[in-house]
């Protein structure tokens, strides 16, 4: 009788597991149609890439690119009326949260390099930025050797803290390195005096000297303190899948007018909440990106040949 009975049930268990296998989801996709919810990491103050604006929402350059790739889900898995959640993420909780399944999609700032691929992957690129350093103009420095002795803040789990640390052991600099939670916060340091330079991307540099209340009192660094690297929208490792979707969906939105517009939107024209225009020209490397879209971590894949 038992034989017989489990002999009668397994068709019903056969017809259980039907659905899931025909439609051949897996990793990221499977997770998403399961719960019928897609999580975006995002960032509350990295203008004018993640930010809040001012009716409370979250806006932004990356923002918008992933929500392209949203709409490559949706119709990836028939569900037009899926949910769209935010989760806000730092430097430092960004990859654990990826690894972890608390978020799908992390759009942000996150530079990819061959040491996050260890843990996460990306996909195509869609800004390359060098890491500088920003300073009251008052204080004469410009080079990475005036910083010799100084107290210098950087972002906690960024890879500009990696940069900073290995400059500082190679060149014997003797700088005293403060960790700040964001951007925001590693600037409010540089603002309020208790650090002489604040290191970071040179484009979040740029904007933070807009928005501030002196803008003219700042300037960024003469000295790059590395070649033009790869931000990219960071997704979960091994999931070929879900990658190949999110490639397919950017690199058509890079090929198209579209990506200027959405570019022109964010970095070349009045943004909210304060309509500062960061006037922010497209670098020939990102051009290039934009025709080649690429996820590779290697900065010299983005070189322009001359």
């Amino acid at each position: 009788m038992r034989a017989h009975a489990l002999l009668s049930a397994l068709p019903l268990v056969a017809a259980l597991l039907a659905p899931a296998a025909a439609d051949g989801l897996t990793g990221t996709l499977r997770k998403i149609k399961d719960s019928n919810r897609i999580v975006l990491g995002v960032r509350d103050s990295a203008t004018p890439f993640s930010y809040i604006d001012d009716q409370a929402r979250i806006v932004g350059y990356t923002v918008d690119i992933c929500q392209h790739i949203v709409g490559a889900v949706k119709a990836r898995l028939g569900r037009p009326d899926l949910k769209v959640e935010m989760q806000t993420v730092i430097s430092s909780t960004r990859i654990p949260l990826m690894a972890n399944g608390s978020i799908d999609l992390e759009c942000g700032t996150t530079t990819n390099n061959a040491e996050r691929q260890k843990q996460v992957t990306f996909t195509n690129t869609h800004f390359l930025a060098s890491t500088r350093f920003a300073a009251r103009k008052s204080l004469g420095l410009s080079r990475l050797d005036d910083l010799r002795g100084k107290t210098v803040a950087t972002v906690a789990g960024s890879t500009n803290v990696i940069q900073l640390n290995k400059l500082n052991t190679e060149r014997q600099l003797g700088m005293t390195i403060q960790a700040a939670k964001d951007p925001a916060e590693g600037f409010l340091l540089l603002e309020s005096g208790r650090v002489a330079a604040f290191v970071t991307d040179d484009v979040q540099l740029s904007i933070l000297i807009a928005q501030s209340k002196e803008p003219e009192a700042y300037r960024l660094s003469d000295e790059a303190l590395s070649a033009p690297e790869p931000y990219g929208i960071m997704l979960r490792k091994d999931d070929a899948p879900f990658k190949a979707l999110a490639d397919a969906a950017t690199a058509d939105l890079y090929r198209s007018p579209e990506i200027m517009t959405i570019y022109r939107r964010w970095f070349q024209s009045p943004v909210p909440p304060r309509g500062l225009n960061f006037a922010v020209p497209l670098s020939p490397e990102l051009e290039r990106a934009f025709a080649h879209p690429t996820s590779s971590p290697d900065p010299s894949a983005y070189a322009v040949k001359s």
